[in-house]
């Protein structure tokens, strides 16, 4: 974290950096001097007059008191004394006696003195309940404060004519948004901060027009800022950082304090003082955790922790930051451990201790890239968890700059969890221009085989003054880290914003609020959905059903690695063709466009998991990459609680598709023994003719009816042939003659059919008689004729 200066010299601010709507500039003209003078005295936050108070009596148990014993300005106990009088018999007689004006002086003393007695002047229980306007902040067993019963406060109003720079956080369907900036009017620029808190109702079905929304009691402790971040456990949700009010102007008036919202009880717990511990890469530790604005925060409750990314100190955020004292970027990443969570990052919980009740911080200063100055400081950029490359994840950093600087998105921060060390990542494909302020989530494909990062909004800041917003949506798809603009050209879609949040649930994009300019007058209710896997803005939000408490897929279900709010989520088709694949998954690209030199991304791979049909069958299953379990280094198989057995469609499909090859080359096989069978005879009767032609007639003689034979050619089979000068009309001629004259004592020709018969004797015969040299295709095409020459041969 930024150190604190409070030199006394004097120094100019520099040139002013738009925030998300306007710029805060340092006040000049403000005297500088005395730091106290600009400064709100620190003061208690009260409650409303209908707040119930609880108090502690002698023996530390709690009393209610109601409103009907708020007497005077003062908050009278359930079991003060009764003071009843006498009436007075002086006005019966109509004597005058000197202490009938003493009585009332005595009654109205005896009640100063009862006063006294419980006020915390004297008391010694340590719980202020002075004020009709007071409220009691109680101390919880370990220590921490926790706020009063809230069930009677003032709900938080949920009609506004506009909102941004909020903090949301999501849990188990319920949608919870705290404070930022809101208006009740158009042109609104002053009194904009509020620590208004609400919710959305993601367990059911409702139009964009009118969502179930719930206006919750607005806390009297948690300060009213914009611009922090909102993590969340299974069961509590935490407010960290933020911005103080710059119209009227407020800032810090005391030292950072984590406020805890405990989801069952519903009450606010104070955590006073964190300071953070040595571990991986961070800070030597005991050093106090500060406030700190506009940074990139993401929360990964099935590891416990919630993470916070760069972001700005400036008077406004940091207590006892002088105001002449420029705004400070911060390239540092905070990290907080939920309570009862382990970390083995951290020193003292190596061994598998979990935090304690305040949970447990941690510094990252150092960590691979981060140390080197060509890693930049940013604020009002975007953190994204991605499961697997590594045991416990990756984050990417999306966005964001400085007043002088911008995130160019053609290279990605990547920071491997397990190893609390940053790596880059070039991508893909055209990448969106630099933009601050936009929201992102990620979904994953049902078998895991890719993540698909959504990027909404944002805002351009130059030129100064002229801001510019965002309405495009922009999809980088890992692990192939390409670029895809999603198409929402005739489409429906909100106004151009930034500011605002996202947050993913049954495979939809819900987005509250946002800055849209200054030239939409009002932007209620502010809540739209997108599809993500349709790629459209739809008009109104579905619920699915069926999902688990934290909305993974079904394949993914009850798994510690799968990504919530991914329940029902289909690859789009845009995303497809990219990456291959269909809409359960089953990605052909499984590795960067730019292949990584190291890091996770180098050595990893994502966590593949079984898709499985109604019927048991199995939809898709990508090969499955080396390495260990539990999304390791190598990434793992893993198959879902739920996952049924049945037969592997994509197994008998591949097996007879091998059988099928099996069978073509076996008969290609047999082809080739023929055919080399078949040339070789034709190659030896060419060569036979050839020496019979030069040998003349009575070589040509002995070689067509055999040298000395004296036995009549019916006593035996023989095998006739010809040069090539001969032809089946030649061989009929001789053997006519020879039968004619009788004298030869040659045995006569085998009858032969007719020209032009059908006898397939003939014809194999004939193929080596044609002189036509055989070929390969005439094999293929007829290998049983060319096995019948062979055979006769």
């Amino acid at each position: 974290m930024a150190e604190v200066h409070n030199s006394a010299a004097a120094r100019s601010p520099p040139a002013g950096r738009l925030s998300y709507f306007k710029e805060l500039d340092i006040d000049e003209s403000s005297d500088h001097n005395d730091i106290n003078a600009i400064r709100p005295q620190r003061r208690v936050r009260f409650k409303s007059k209908s707040d119930i108070f609880e108090v502690s009596d002698s023996d530390g148990e709690y009393a209610s008191a109601t409103q009907d014993k708020v007497k005077l300005g003062v908050w009278v106990p359930a079991d003060s004394p009764t003071i009843t009088t006498k009436s007075s018999t002086m006005a019966k007689s109509g004597i005058y006696q000197p202490w009938s004006r003493v009585f009332p002086l005595t009654i109205v003393f005896a009640m100063f003195l009862i006063l006294l007695h419980i006020s915390p002047l004297v008391s010694n229980t340590g719980t202020v309940a002075i004020g009709v306007e007071g409220g009691v902040i109680r101390t919880s067993r370990d220590g921490a404060l926790v706020e009063a019963d809230l069930n009677k406060r003032a709900d938080s109003p949920v009609i506004v004519c506009t909102r941004w720079a909020h903090q949301s956080a999501l849990v188990n369907g319920t949608l919870y948004v705290y404070g930022g900036q809101a208006t009740q009017q158009p042109q609104q620029s002053s009194d904009t901060w509020n620590n208004d808190f609400f919710t959305v109702d993601l367990t059911k079905t409702w139009n964009i027009g009118s969502p179930t929304v719930s206006g919750l009691p607005q806390p009297s402790g948690p300060p009213a800022v914009s611009l922090g971040y909102l993590w969340n456990s299974f069961d509590s949700l935490f407010l960290y950082g933020g911005e103080y009010s710059s119209a009227p102007t407020e800032t810090p008036t005391a030292p950072f304090s984590l406020w805890e919202y405990a989801i069952s009880s519903s009450s606010w717990i104070q955590h006073q003082n964190p300071t953070t511990s040595s571990g991986t890469n961070s800070d030597p530790g005991g050093a106090a955790v500060q406030d700190v604005a506009e940074g990139a925060g993401i929360t990964i409750p099935e590891l416990g922790r919630g993470y916070y990314f760069g972001g700005h100190q400036d008077p406004y955020t940091t207590f006892g930051w002088a105001q002449w004292f420029p705004r400070v970027y911060i390239k540092s990443m905070i990290e907080f451990t939920f309570p009862g969570s382990t970390n083995s990052a951290i020193s003292s919980m190596s061994n598998g201790q979990t935090a304690g009740s305040d949970g447990a911080w941690r510094n990252i200063t150092q960590g691979g890239i981060q140390g080197s100055d060509g890693f930049p400081e940013r604020a009002d950029g975007v953190l994204v968890y991605v499961p697997g490359y590594g045991p416990q994840g990756i984050l990417l950093g999306l966005a964001g700059g400085t007043n002088a600087t911008f995130d160019q998105m053609n290279v990605i921060d990547v920071y491997d969890i397990a190893t609390s060390t940053w790596y880059t990542q070039p991508t893909n494909g055209t990448s969106p221009s630099y933009r601050v302020d936009p929201c992102a989530v990620a979904f994953s494909a049902a078998d895991g085989s890719s993540t698909n990062v959504y990027m909404y909004g944002g805002q351009d800041l130059i030129p100064a003054g002229q801001q510019v917003q965002y309405d495009d949506i922009w999809i980088l798809t890992i692990p192939a880290f390409t670029w895809i603009k999603a198409d929402t050209n005739g489409q429906s879609t909100p106004g151009a914003r930034a500011g605002h949040t996202c947050n993913a649930w049954d495979a939809q994009m819900v987005v509250v609020g946002g800055y849209v300019g200054q030239n939409q007058s009002c932007d209620y209710p502010g809540i739209y959905v997108f599809d993500a896997s349709e790629l459209k803005w739809v008009n109104q939000f579905t619920t699915l059903g069926g999902a688990d408490t934290e909305d993974q897929q079904e394949s993914q279900s009850k798994n510690s690695t799968g990504l919530s709010g991914s329940y029902g989520y289909q690859v789009p088709v845009a995303v497809q063709a990219v990456i291959g694949g269909q809409a359960t998954g089953g990605a052909t690209v499984t590795a960067p466009a730019v292949t990584a030199t190291s890091g996770p991304l180098a050595t990893g791979k994502p966590i593949i998991y079984t898709v499985t049909a109604s019927n048991g069958a199995t939809v898709t299953e990508t090969a499955s990459p080396q390495g260990g379990g539990g999304g390791g280094n190598g990434g793992t198989t893993g198959s879902a609680s739920n996952a049924k057995s049945g037969p592997n469609i994509a197994a008998i499909v591949a097996g007879v598709i091998a059988g099928l090859l099996f069978l073509v080359c076996c008969y290609l096989g047999f082809c080739a023994w023929v055919y080399r069978r078949q040339l070789q005879l034709y190659k030896n009767h060419v060569a036979m003719s050839q020496r019979a032609a030069v040998a003349g007639p009575s070589e040509k003689t002995a070689f067509m009816f055999g040298r000395g034979s004296t036995e009549n050619s019916s006593s035996r089979p023989g095998k006739y042939s010809t040069d090539q000068s001969s032809g089946p009309s030649a061989n009929r001629s001789s053997a006519l003659n020879s039968s004619s004259h009788g004298s030869s004592g040659v045995p006569p020709m085998p009858s032969l059919a007719p020209v032009g018969g059908n006898s397939t004797t003939n014809s194999s015969t004939d193929d080596l008689m044609t002189g036509v040299e055989p070929s390969f295709v005439g094999v293929l095409l007829n290998p049983r004729r060319s096995l019948r020459v062979i055979n006769r041969d």
